[in-house]
């Protein structure tokens, strides 16, 4: 929604670091799924964001990951999710089910990477 897109300069710093790469802004969500390959959400409220929930759920309304966005989407498009999901509110129920293998095998994956990042910070590896 207006107002959480990505800041110009990660588009400027991305370019620069990838000058074949592209990426637009739309702030229809239908469109944003069109030609999607992966739809991605997060919760719409992180920690230490609670006391703009409220205002956030409002700025996200129509923004939900559910069947009739998923309609819009190509029919091979998957789901992604960082979890934890508050089901109901960025997505319904119906699509983390749908999509959880997707979407847990990406939470197995973190899981792997911090794991990593404490040995190396804990371990031999240790700064």
């Amino acid at each position: 929604p207006q107002g959480y897109c990505l800041e110009e300069a990660f588009g400027a710093t991305l370019l620069a670091n990838e000058p074949k790469a592209s990426y637009r802004v739309t702030h229809d969500p239908a469109d944003g799924v069109k030609d999607a390959d992966i739809v991605y959400t997060d919760t719409w409220t992180s920690m230490g964001q609670e006391q703009e929930k409220a205002k956030r759920q409002a700025a996200f309304t129509g923004f939900q990951i559910n069947e009739t966005l998923m309609a819009q989407a190509p029919a091979h498009a998957v789901v992604m999710h960082c979890l934890p999901a508050y089901r109901g509110s960025e997505i319904t129920h119906d699509m983390v089910e749908k999509h959880a293998a997707v979407i847990f095998e990406e939470a197995e994956n973190r899981l792997h990477f911090q794991r990593s990042l404490l040995n190396v910070l804990m371990g031999e590896g240790g700064l």
